[in-house]
């Protein structure tokens, strides 16, 4: 059961329109092919009771109404109410499962607890609707009033009941209880249908999930990206790529390869964003640093393990940066359909090396950028931009002082203009015209970046020179825009 849409709404700062949550409900029975949702808390607003209308007519026309799931509660029968209007027929009734809470949260006697459930579950039954009961806090209830769980639970095997929702309500137990206290429970109750809903408090969620299986439990609760209140839920991607291949004999109806569309739908409706490195969905998970390891996948795949991208919707990528190696930078070239010979590869690695070392950003798309500015180098340089200082302040005309080397000699000279790069030309053309030497003019200015990229992407920047009527054209490469034309002019320099 996926309850992303209930449980998962209890993230900080997350409330679902019920547009998002008819979207989102379509998605995970239909694409995702779970087999229930919780989808709401009855009684929460009146927005909830829209969104949980406008789900179940949905759901009717397609036959998924028993996989549609209301959190209730124990009020005499106002939940139910609220469950008619809404339309929905399978409550997840929330009871305590721990004597703590009974005593100190409701301050009732068990029998006095048992007794209010037994009415809302005969109401239920007369409406027509399906029962399951959720044991809050059931797992400090195992550790510290178990009488108190096999009370209840003696209770329930005489109830109308589908399903016992057992949560780890405040995510406290570890692998080693979680398998202790639910084979207990399902070798004492083999009547029951048992669920467990696990929590990430020690970021043990998945853990638990497995030893929950394996324990004998029939269901499982999960969100999308674990969301949830505090350290969230169980994730449902790193569940399900557990259960597919370490525990062989447990079938389930997942489709794994809309995982990843799942996930970034969700991101994208409640603006968290997923960790990089967040199992199967985070961005980085599928990407290779290390040059070694894009060199041992071309080698028999020696980095690659059963968790393989495609199975979820992914591909694999090899990042570009100061750990590449030319073995990752190969990777991406053949993507582009490029080929380099050994001495333009290692111009392009000692580039990339470069780039990460200054910490810019380096994809796959700026590779061709990249490989053009470097094999646009193949002169001897005696012309260096050695330093400059650029000033833009409201109100004033642009500045620029500039440090320039020609032939081991250095010139400084400062002019404004009517941008950075205009007021750095007007200085360079001091020096120049001091030094009786000859400029040429500058016809077009071009500036590119990749498709797709940030405002943090590398830019290119082409200009078109003419020198006695002869045009040549020069390129620079950064981050900063007006960098790449110094960079690109700084070439030219050396050019003519």
């Amino acid at each position: 059961m996926d309850t992303t849409l209930r449980d998962g709404e209890q993230t900080s700062g997350v409330s679902f329109s019920a547009s998002e949550k008819l979207t989102l409900a379509k998605l995970l029975l239909e694409e995702l092919k779970v087999d229930r949702i919780e989808v709401a808390s009855a009684r929460v607003s009146e927005g909830e009771l829209q969104a949980v209308q406008q789900i179940t007519e949905w759901a009717k026309v397609h036959n998924y109404l028993d996989k549609i799931e209301v959190l209730t509660f124990v009020d005499g029968g106002v939940s139910l109410d609220w469950m008619e209007k809404a339309g929905a027929i399978s409550q997840n009734l929330l009871t305590k499962g721990s004597l703590n809470h009974l005593t100190h949260q409701l301050k009732k006697t068990p029998e006095q607890h048992f007794a209010e459930i037994a009415e809302i579950f005969k109401a239920a039954s007369e409406k027509g609707i399906i029962n399951n009961i959720y044991l809050e806090d059931w797992s400090n209830g195992m550790r510290n009033s178990k009488e108190y769980v096999f009370q209840f639970l003696d209770f329930l095997t005489t109830q109308p009941i589908k399903r016992v929702l057992l949560p780890d309500t405040l995510g406290i137990l570890t692998h080693t209880e979680t398998s202790e206290f639910i084979s207990e429970i399902v070798q004492k109750y083999p009547q029951l249908h048992i669920d467990f809903h696990g929590h990430n408090d020690y970021d043990l969620g998945v853990a638990n999930v497995m030893e929950a299986i394996k324990a004998g439990c029939h269901g499982l609760h999960l969100t999308i990206n674990g969301m949830g209140e505090r350290a969230g839920n169980a994730p449902m991607a790193s569940a399900i790529a557990v259960i597919n291949d370490f525990l062989p004999d447990v079938k389930i109806n997942l489709n794994e390869k809309s995982l990843y569309k799942v996930s970034k739908l969700v991101s994208a409706f409640t603006g968290i964003s997923i960790p990089a490195n967040k199992p199967i969905v985070g961005d980085n998970v599928f990407t290779q640093t290390a040059g070694i390891h894009a060199d041992g996948d071309s080698k028999k795949n020696l980095y690659f393990s059963d968790l393989m991208p495609e199975r979820f919707g992914r591909k694999r990528k090899y990042a570009l940066g100061k750990m590449s190696g030319k073995a990752n930078i190969q990777k991406n070239l053949q993507e582009l359909g490029l080929t380099l010979n050994d001495d333009e590869l290692k111009k392009v690695t000692a580039r990339i090396i470069e780039l990460g070392d200054k910490k810019e950003r380096v994809t796959k798309d700026d590779l061709p950028y990249i490989i053009s500015d470097v094999l646009d180098t193949d002169y001897q340089q005696k012309v260096f931009v050695k330093s400059y200082v650029l000033t833009h302040s409201k109100g004033l005309r642009p500045s620029t002082t500039l440090s320039l080397e020609i032939d081991g000699k250095t010139f400084e000279e400062n002019a404004s203009g009517d941008g950075q790069y205009d007021a750095f030309m007007n200085a360079l053309r001091k020096i120049y015209k001091a030094q009786n030497l000859v400029l040429p003019r500058l016809t077009d200015y071009a500036v590119r970046i990749p498709p797709g990229s940030a405002s943090d992407a590398l830019c290119e920047t082409v200009i078109t020179w003419d020198l006695d009527g002869k045009e040549f054209t020069s390129r620079g490469l950064d981050s900063d825009q007006t960098v790449s034309a110094i960079k690109a002019t700084e070439k030219m320099l050396n050019l003519i």
